[in-house]
């Protein structure tokens, strides 16, 4: 047993903490050791625990201290809900440890600025997990970027259509209250913006946005002609043929970490997605200028029938497109049956368009594994890092999670002023 092996903790362990115990206790044991988990809820330790090869000690949330104390973890993985990032990262960093942070950084400004403060004051290391950036097809995008395939980026028109499957989970979750993810153009976006920010090697420095509620809540189904009068989809028989509804027993997973959680934290993971309460927007346009001079369109929507994104720079010597089909709804289930794509993208298709050339196609790697192969190269690099430099420069900093979350923030703000917004007068990274 290696002694260079480094001591995890893991505070949060809803479903997205799974991704690192697993890795932690399955593919790196030579290089880590898992020494704690923290949660509001024991059910949910308990069910990651029944699954480990030796016990790991469990704490509840509002002892995080008291396990940082006992457990002398070196990093600590923060899995929390969105808006709670930031009281975990500081006293995280304050009590000597390093921080993984799942994507967003935080959600709010003075969040922000508190948690540079702690970085600042502690010289310790925070991370930021946007595993998108190791997906070989955006990897091989920005790889032609730097190439210089369309000389000076000038303009990036960039959609992501989440589907009625996917895009309707953030309505049934937590995340369809601001107060908890700062909306979509926080939490999920969060990861559209830093791919621009790393594409195109700059800092958005301007932003106006657009943001509305259409598709989901109690007033657009009622618009619509339709009737949900049920809060929630579990064991509620008139939801047996709502194409929106989940059904916590489903699933070992979800009966262990939300169904039976119910009870010690109130929440309820299966909400109807025309009910209420629901703040978070599921359309969005957003707008921004970067620090070279570039421009970037940018909408989201949270309802669409397939899901994947179409992006394209433009630039002084000619144009790169790219098409992404992650998921098509009507096939998803099939398809979770079958064991077919095992996280890899359904489709991938990139294209060079010279401003005075014959365009041309470029091959797109595929790879096995969560977000289209990215999640085990993530992993990966997280927890047994390569020596060698990477030319990407993949790994992203607490600056870098500055720089996009800063992108969603001001996007919040300007839906609310109606106004464009200068990230340079909120936050200097």
């Amino acid at each position: 047993m290696s002694s260079l092996r480094k001591n995890y903790a893991i505070v949060g362990t809803g479903s997205r903490a799974g991704m690192f115990i697993h890795a932690i206790i399955s593919q790196y044991p030579d290089q880590a050791r898992l020494v704690a988990l923290c949660d509001l809820s024991h059910s949910r330790m308990n069910w990651y625990t029944a699954q480990l090869p030796a016990p790991a000690p469990t704490y509840h949330a509002d002892d995080f201290t008291r396990m940082l104390t006992e457990t002398q973890p070196d990093t600590v993985i923060v899995t929390t809900v969105d808006a709670w990032h930031h009281q975990y990262i500081i006293a995280a960093l304050e009590a000597g440890c390093d921080v993984i942070c799942e994507k967003p950084l935080t959600t709010t400004l003075d969040r922000l600025q508190d948690i540079f403060a702690a970085v600042w004051r502690t010289g310790r290391s925070l991370r930021v997990t946007f595993n998108y950036r190791y997906a070989p097809a955006y990897a091989r995008f920005c790889e032609l970027l730097r190439a210089g395939v369309v000389g000076r980026p000038l303009l990036v028109d960039f959609s992501w259509l989440l589907d009625t499957s996917h895009g309707a989970d953030y309505f049934r979750r937590w995340h369809r209250e601001k107060a908890n993810s700062g909306g979509l153009l926080v939490h999920k976006a969060t990861h559209h913006f830093d791919l621009v920010n790393w594409w195109v090697d700059a800092r958005p420095e301007q932003v106006f946005a657009l943001g509305d509620l259409l598709f989901y809540g109690a007033d657009n189904a009622k618009a619509r002609g339709e009737s949900y009068d049920y809060a929630r989809y579990t064991g509620v028989s008139a939801a047996t043929d709502d194409p929106f509804a989940l059904d916590l027993n489903t699933k070992p997973a979800f009966r262990g970490l939300y169904l039976a959680a119910e009870a010690e934290t109130g929440y309820i993971r299966d909400q109807n997605v025309f009910g209420a309460p629901i703040t978070a927007e599921d359309t969005m346009t957003v707008t921004a200028r970067y620090s070279n001079g570039a421009l970037l369109s940018y909408c989201l929507v949270a309802y669409a029938p397939w899901e994947g994104l179409r992006v394209a720079v433009t630039g002084t010597r000619g144009r790169l497109e790219m098409d992404i089909v992650e998921n098509v709804t009507h096939l998803r289930a099939e398809k979770a049956a079958a064991s077919a794509s095992k996280g890899a993208f359904e489709r991938a298709d990139i294209r060079v368009f010279p401003m005075f050339g014959e365009p041309y196609r470029i091959e797109t790697p595929k790879a096995a594994g969560g977000h289209g192969g990215a999640d085990p190269r993530m992993l990966a690099e997280l927890f047994a890092p390569d020596a060698q430099p990477d030319p990407l420069e993949r790994a992203a900093t607490h600056i870098d999670g500055a720089a996009s979350a800063l992108v969603g923030i001001a996007a919040n703000l300007s839906i609310e002023t109606g106004r464009l917004v200068d990230l340079r007068e909120l936050f200097a990274l």
